[in-house]
Parts: C-alpha cells; sequence; structure tokens
C-alpha cells in the first residue's frame, strides 16, 4: 500500500520576517509622505496668511496715502484752518488739525508725538500693548474723505451751512472740509439739525473748536475772521486723521495700528493687520531722483510719493520647517498722493 505524499503548508518564519520588512517599509513610505504633506499644507496655509496680510496691509495703507492732502476742489494748498487746535489758533495745536502738512512721517528711533512709543525689544509687557515699536517707522496722514454731500446756502453771518441733502455721516463736534475752486476750509461742527442738514460752525466752548466764523483765505483768527461765503454746490467732506505704525499686540506679537479721529479728538490706538512686524518707510520730493528718510526731509508739502517695506510673518511660527520659525516676507510698495502728481 502506497503512502500519500504530505507538502509542507504556510509560510516559513524568513517569508513572514520578509513580509512584514516589506509592510514596514510601505507603512513609512506612507507615513513620510503624509508628513511630506502635511509639511506642504502649513507652508501653503502660512504663505496664504502672509499674502491675504499684505492684500490687506497694502489696501488700507494705500488708500489713506493716496488721499493725502486732498480736499475734492484742486486748489493747490490754498486751506483756510479756523480750528483752535489748528496752525493759526491760540489752543494746544495736534497733528491732526494741519492739514498744510498732510503728510508727515518719522523714522526708527524718533519720536511720533501721537503715539507713545515703547521701550520694550523683545519681551514687551501688558502695558507695551498698543505702543510703537521703537525700531520701526510711523506715517500721520491728513485729507478730506469725501461724502459727497455739496452746499445749498451758506449763511457767512450765521455761520451756517444749509446741505442739499440729508445725513447720517456727520454729527456734531466732527472737523469738515468745504472747498470750492478758490480755496478749502477746515472748521468744526457745533451742531448740526434739519433736513437737509444745516452745519453750524460757530465759535464757543466746544473742543477743539472754532477761533472765527469767518471762512477766507488766509485765516484770520478773529471772531469775525475773514469772511468768505461758499456758493452752491461747493463740496462738503469730513476731515480724516489718521496715524499707522507697528505696535505690540496683545499676544506679545507685532501688528499693524492706525490711529483715527472722532470728533475732532485722536483715537485710541486699533489693531488692524495681526504679524506685521516690520515698517520702514521713505518718502520722494517732487523732482527729486531717489526716496529719503524722514529725517532729509525739509518740506513735507513737496512729498509726491512714499516707499513702504513691510515685513509679514505667518500666524504659524513652525511653518517655516525649523522650531519657532514663522515664514516671513519683506514686501515693498510705492503709492503716489493722487492730488500732488501731474
Amino acid at each position: 500500500m502506497r503512502s500519500a505524499t504530505h507538502h509542507q503548508l504556510g509560510f516559513t518564519l524568513v517569508e513572514l520576517m520578509i513580509a512584514m520588512l516589506l509592510g514596514l517599509l510601505i507603512i513609512g513610505g506612507v507615513i513620510a509622505v503624509f508628513l511630506s504633506n502635511k509639511q506642504t499644507y502649513a507652508t501653503h496655509n502660512a504663505m496664504s496668511q502672509v499674502q491675504d496680510s499684505a492684500r490687506n496691509t497694502f489696501e488700507m495703507l494705500s488708500r489713506d496715502i493716496r488721499e493725502t492732502g486732498l480736499t475734492g476742489c484742486g486748489n493747490a494748498g490754498r486751506i483756510a484752518n479756523v480750528l483752535n487746535s489748528g496752525p493759526s489758533g491760540a489752543a494746544t495745536k495736534i497733528w491732526a488739525a494741519d492739514m498744510a502738512n498732510a503728510i508727515r512721517g518719522y523714522d526708527s528711533g524718533t519720536v511720533d508725538p501721537a503715539v507713545p512709543t515703547s521701550t520694550a525689544t523683545t519681551a514687551p509687557t501688558d502695558a507695551d500693548v498698543g505702543q510703537r515699536v521703537s525700531t520701526t517707522s510711523s506715517i500721520q496722514l491728513v485729507g478730506g474723505d469725501g461724502l459727497g454731500l455739496t452746499v445749498a446756502s451758506h449763511d457767512a453771518t450765521t455761520a451756517k451751512i444749509t446741505l442739499n441733502e440729508t445725513t447720517a455721516l456727520l454729527a456734531a463736534g466732527d472737523l469738515i472740509v468745504v472747498c470750492d475752486p478758490d480755496h478749502a476750509a477746515i472748521a468744526q461742527v457745533t451742531s448740526l439739525a434739519g433736513s437737509p442738514a444745516v452745519l453750524t460752525l460757530a465759535t464757543g466752548t466746544a473742543a477743539p473748536g472754532n477761533c472765527s466764523t469767518g471762512l477766507g483765505f488766509p485765516t484770520q483768527c478773529t471772531t469775525a475772521g475773514s469772511v468768505y461765503t461758499y456758493i452752491a454746490n461747493s463740496q462738503v467732506s469730513k476731515l480724516y486723521a489718521v496715524d499707522w505704525f507697528i505696535g505690540f499686540n496683545p499676544l506679545g506679537g507685532k501688528s499693524l495700528y492706525r490711529i483715527g479721529l472722532t470728533a475732532g479728538v485722536p483715537t485710541a490706538a486699533q489693531e488692524m493687520v495681526r504679524n506685521v512686524s516690520d515698517m520702514q518707510i521713505t518718502y520722494h520730493r517732487q523732482n527729486a531722483t531717489a526716496f529719503t528718510s524722514a529725517a532729509a526731509v525739509t518740506d513735507w508739502t513737496l512729498i509726491d510719493a512714499v516707499m513702504l517695506t513691510l515685513k509679514l510673518e505667518s500666524a504659524n511660527k513652525f511653518a517655516g520647517g525649523t522650531t519657532n520659525k514663522p515664514i516671513t516676507r519683506d514686501i515693498p510698495i510705492t503709492v503716489t498722493l493722487r492730488n500732488r502728481v501731474q
């Protein structure tokens, strides 16, 4: 009787070890691809953050710079200013009331009177939040923010301007710019009522208040002042004044900050774009061949363009592939002052 032949079934130990090794290699490859894709995603996401911050930063800064010194009437810098805090007034002068110097910059290490400067370098405290980083530039800008409002009539005797429109864009205490082809005038609205709106620009105890009811050019800071009547369809806009700077934010990082103007008083610093760590600014003078620092500018009325270089960082501090190293980009931009270029 023939015995049946039995063949060995299953895998040998060597085969199992080879299979496990191949499995580990495949799993390792999958993990490597996953980690690579994760880092790529983090990098792309960080770059997107930087690009979004750059877009927002330059849009806001460019708009304010372009509008600097603009009255809307093309009257070549002929500006009467009856504010008590203006160049002709007797009160303490404030930067936001000086449209004759519609642009003024401050280099790193110099004092910007509108902004407290922090002494911190790498370890800011709560007291440093909203204060300027001393190694960065800042810039002050003043101009007219067009509201599309026009004069129906102007009674120079009673210091009342009746508009063609009803508006919720102006309120008592606001600083306004009234202009026609001859000149512009800056004054404070002491009261507003009616429909269409009637603006009163009286002298009195308002802060900063008006030193005169006369809106003629040049300015005379007496009660009646230089009498002038704005004709129908003269333009009325709200005075805007901003100061842009780099300050410490509540997270211990740095952000782009902005000081504005409300009812004639500069506002508290507002954080506009986070993770903007540096801003350096240079200025171009009419007919010059190069940009210069703020310290080298002798006449701010001749500045017709601004070059800004900003350093932006990603919010992800590990996106650069190195511990505690974010992705950073230095991005330059040049902006012209619309009413100072031909």
